[in-house]
């Protein structure tokens, strides 16, 4: 069985948003690309990319481009998706690192299976990788290059953040640049002329959102449920928002094993704050969605997707 043939299939995504042929396409593209790549990179790469992918990014490519321009997705759309997918999974090694998190997708993290210095240059390789795709087209190498910048800076200021009592709006800031950016830039690889670029950035604050909320429930939807968020006091949106009562912002600066739990139950209680947060970040998604495109349909589709992932 060949590399195409292990990769697993995005069997989550609903199929009202369809894209099901240029998913297989790019699962394809990725499959070829590992059959090529350094032989001290290939396991590592084969561990990452063949445990499975909600091909999240990908998917808002695809329904952005079809937002302005209905037709066929063209060669130019799936490369861009697939080296943002390559930026994406370098964001994941490097995030399961700094959060010492052994486990990623149901299986062992990168750097649990090989060790750190081969996921760090492992995750170096797929950034390489990413540009060497899309070395013709200046247009995504500017789009890759603000992402890497605005990336490396979210991932320092969150990193610094660490426990201070901040509020939603430092939230909201921070999910900006950090998850946001990355969906800024699949909008506009789906759509050149930018106008969908606002709407890529609140579908990326809204997923960022819903991944916290998840934590905080101990869901799987996507990928967290783990308690790494509270022991490294992260501002989260429960976070920001269980913060205001001084008694839980003084355990915040401090997490401890001894607070842990009560940490815990404190941003369980702000869920249904959280919740209507969510809500008007869906509600301003789909008002970019219907001013900015011809049909919203698949990208109001894709809003309602992003959503329910926070409720699973």
């Amino acid at each position: 069985m060949n590399n195409q043939d292990n990769i697993e299939r995005a069997d989550w995504i609903v199929p009202e948003l369809g894209f099901e042929a240029e998913t297989e396409r790019l699962r394809r593209m990725i499959a070829e690309w590992i059959t090529g790549v350094k032989p001290e990179m290939a396991d590592a790469l084969q561990w990452q990319f063949l445990s499975g992918s909600k091909y999240f990014r990908p998917l808002t490519v695809f329904c952005c481009a079809e937002a302005i321009e209905a037709g066929p997705i063209d060669d130019r759309t799936i490369r861009g998706a697939m080296s943002l997918e390559l930026f994406h999974n370098m964001t994941l090694v490097v995030d399961d690192i700094l959060d010492r998190s052994d486990e990623r997708r149901g299986k062992a993290s990168m750097h649990h299976k090989f060790g750190e210095l081969k996921a760090l240059m492992t995750s170096g390789y797929m950034v390489a990788e990413a540009y060497r795709m899309v070395k013709y087209d200046p247009a995504i190498i500017e789009l890759l290059s603000e992402l890497m910048t605005r990336l490396g800076a979210a991932e320092v200021k969150q990193w610094d953040e660490r426990c201070k009592p901040l509020g939603v709006e430092d939230w909201r800031a921070l999910a900006r640049e950090d998850t946001g950016s990355m969906f800024e830039v699949a909008a506009c690889l789906g759509d050149p002329t930018g106008q969908l670029r606002k709407f890529g950035q609140l579908i990326g604050i809204l997923y960022h959102a819903c991944d916290d909320v998840s934590d905080v429930r101990g869901t799987s939807a996507l990928g967290g449920g783990g308690d790494e968020d509270v022991r490294d006091g992260i501002l989260t949106l429960p976070a920001a928002l269980a913060i205001r009562d001084p008694y839980v912002a003084e355990m915040f600066a401090d997490p401890n094993e001894s607070n842990y739990d009560d940490l815990a139950t404190a941003f369980r209680a702000v869920l249904p704050e959280a919740e209507a947060e969510l809500d008007k970040i869906v509600d301003a998604a789909i008002g970019e969605a219907e001013a900015n495109s011809e049909d919203p349909t698949k990208l109001i589709g894709l809003v309602a997707l992003t959503r329910n992932l926070g409720r699973e």
